[in-house]
């Protein structure tokens, strides 16, 4: 067979089987399902949704209904000093690219200062948490693979502002499989 009618036939096949799978999508704690897009998208630094997640100024970016549930991205604008705990996720991987400013990250009992143009990856199952140090805000892209703690996020934002309940934010994580150590 040559290479255009074995790419014809191959990309029809591939195709149709992926193609399959895109159309719809299931939350795991939801019994209905949903109409994902997966169409091409371009995000402008000021497009997104701003969420204060316990300090933690999210600008969601690109969402799961946009993606095939495959990917999650935010931007965190944060100041110095604010972080997140030493925590666990079981559902998703994530990746942190520092774009500003300086951000101490420790993945699996490693500590190291990711500075502007920096990426690290933290799989599912390894414990890691991250902290701004230095005097400067820092910016930082952070992708969740797959998609899904946008609704973790969201339910977090929520929650009335001062001092958060710790009890109630593990019980919103847990949902997600995210457990604090």
């Amino acid at each position: 067979m040559d290479r255009k009618n074995f790419i014809k036939k191959s990309g029809a096949g591939v195709s149709f089987a992926l193609f399959s799978g895109l159309i719809f999508c299931k939350r795991e704690d939801q019994d209905t399902y949903r109409v994902i897009s997966n169409d091409p998208k371009v995000i402008r630094d000021t497009d997104g949704d701003v969420l204060n997640v316990i300090g933690d100024i999210q600008t969601h970016k690109l969402l799961g209904t946009e993606t095939n549930n495959q990917i999650f991205e935010w931007v965190d604008n944060v100041e110095p000093g604010v972080g997140i705990p030493l925590h666990v996720h079981t559902k998703e991987d994530e990746i942190f690219r520092v774009v500003k400013g300086e951000v101490e990250l420790v993945i699996d009992g490693k500590s190291t200062i990711l500075k502007e143009g920096d990426i690290a990856y933290a799989p599912k199952g390894v414990p890691h948490t991250w902290k701004v140090v230095g005097s400067e805000k820092a910016k930082m892209i952070t992708s969740a693979i797959p998609a899904g703690i946008e609704f973790m996020f969201k339910e977090l934002a929520q929650l009335p502002p001062g001092p958060p309940d710790f009890e109630k934010v593990a019980e919103i994580c847990g949902k997600q499989g995210i457990t604090f150590i």
